[in-house]
């Protein structure tokens, strides 16, 4: 059989993941440096663990409801009213046309943004995105047969109106945020997210807010008062609930990215179409895990925030003596320029980097641009500096 005649045009849209193939190239090496991965470095919390497994054993392993299981929801909605002040009723029917925003319970932040997408979006419609930009969010559009248009955010890496509004048609249905941001760690200020979201109320536009790293937000971009070390958020914005979709999850806060569970909440209306697509797709949220999900709200990380923000200080106070670095207020990665005076391009840099050992992402992965690299630190302090003293070594040459 042909196979190849018969794949879909969107799927050969789609390119397989630039990450992937430095971790196959790295799978090669004996004893690589890896700074490739976004994957916290620390234990899963006991409690967390414990509740999963208490879960499987007492045989809570069937599905749950869709829009997820109810002591998860009670939670969620209860620290959504503390952070951010929406008023959610976790047990009311969901009401399209009320005024309270809804809630999801989805299998990952991933997960929710694909159910966003497949909701709004269809053929010639545009999302805004920032550049650079997470590596799947050109591809939500792209699968929905829509257009992933580019907001040029270098060399700050914040997504502004003043950026945003140029960039707007009569297609635009979405402006996709991220803060902390994958791959620089920019925080948006509250400023920020109060222009962008005050320009995509006036011209009907759906604000993404995707805060997968939201926890980690580090002292010096965090809002004073607002509890957790919770960044910036237009949601914080009276009445926001009507106009943006919050996304969070539990992966990187937690450790347990490979449980994929993360929520939505934003206008119920939309909420509402998501859980009808959930329904077909992924079903619910793996059930066990979110009575995991639902022990993380106890547990107090801000330990390992303050030590990833001591390792966060070491790689800007080195890469800062042989290139420019932003400085990332939150998440766990850098996006140094890889200098002009070396004559290479990222990708051309990264190809060095891998002959010595070391394992970071060219920037073209992640970008229209192919002049910087990401460089994840949540690792051990030994592999950090071994990482470091490389690229130092290699830059200042």
């Amino acid at each position: 059989m042909d196979i190849d005649r018969l794949i879909s045009e969107r799927s050969r849209g789609v390119n397989a993941s630039g990450i992937r193939r430095v971790f196959e190239l790295g799978a090669k090496l004996k004893d690589p440096i890896n700074l490739s991965i976004g994957q916290p470095d620390f234990p899963v919390p006991a409690e967390v663990k414990r509740a999963a497994v208490e879960a499987i054993e007492s045989d809570r392993n069937g599905y749950s409801l869709t829009q997820g299981i109810p002591a998860l929801r009670e939670r969620i909605a209860t620290h959504l009213a503390a952070d951010i002040g929406w008023k959610i009723d976790p047990g009311a029917k969901l009401d399209p046309k009320g005024d309270a925003p809804g809630l999801l319970v989805a299998s990952g932040t991933s997960g929710a943004l694909w159910l966003a997408f497949l909701a709004l979006m269809g053929p010639g419609d545009e999302a805004i995105i920032p550049d650079p930009y997470f590596v799947m969010y050109p591809y939500l559009a792209t699968v929905c047969g829509g257009k992933a248009v580019m907001c040029d955010t270098y060399p700050d890496f914040r997504l502004t109106a003043e950026r945003v509004e140029p960039l707007i048609t009569p297609r635009t249905k979405i402006v996709l945020m991220n803060t902390p941001s994958n791959p620089a760690g920019a925080v948006q200020t509250r400023r920020e997210c109060e222009e962008l979201l005050e320009l995509c109320r006036a011209r009907n536009i759906v604000l993404i807010s995707d805060e997968i790293y939201d926890q980690f937000t580090y002292d010096d971009s965090r809002e004073a008062g607002v509890m957790n070390r919770t960044c910036p958020s237009p949601c914080r914005v009276p009445g926001s609930h009507e106009n943006v979709l919050l996304v969070r999850g539990f992966g990187k806060t937690y450790g347990v990215t490979g449980w994929r569970l993360g929520y939505a909440a934003g206008p119920a209306r939309l909420i509402e179409e998501m859980t009808k697509l959930q329904q077909y797709t992924f079903v619910c949220a793996p059930t066990p895990l979110q009575w995991g999900a639902v022990a993380a709200f106890d547990v107090d990380m801000e330990p390992v925030i303050t030590a990833y923000q001591r390792r966060r200080d070491r790689v800007v106070r080195r890469l800062s003596e042989v290139t420019e670095v932003a400085t990332p207020g939150g998440a766990f990665y850098a996006f140094p320029r890889v200098p002009e005076r070396l004559g290479l391009s990222a990708s051309q840099f990264v190809e060095r980097c891998i002959e010595r050992g070391l394992l970071v992402i060219p920037g073209s992965v992640f970008s229209s641009r192919d002049t910087h690299l990401r460089l994840s630190y949540a690792t051990d302090d030994a592999t950090l500096e071994r990482g470091l003293d490389i690229l130092v070594e290699l830059m200042g040459g």
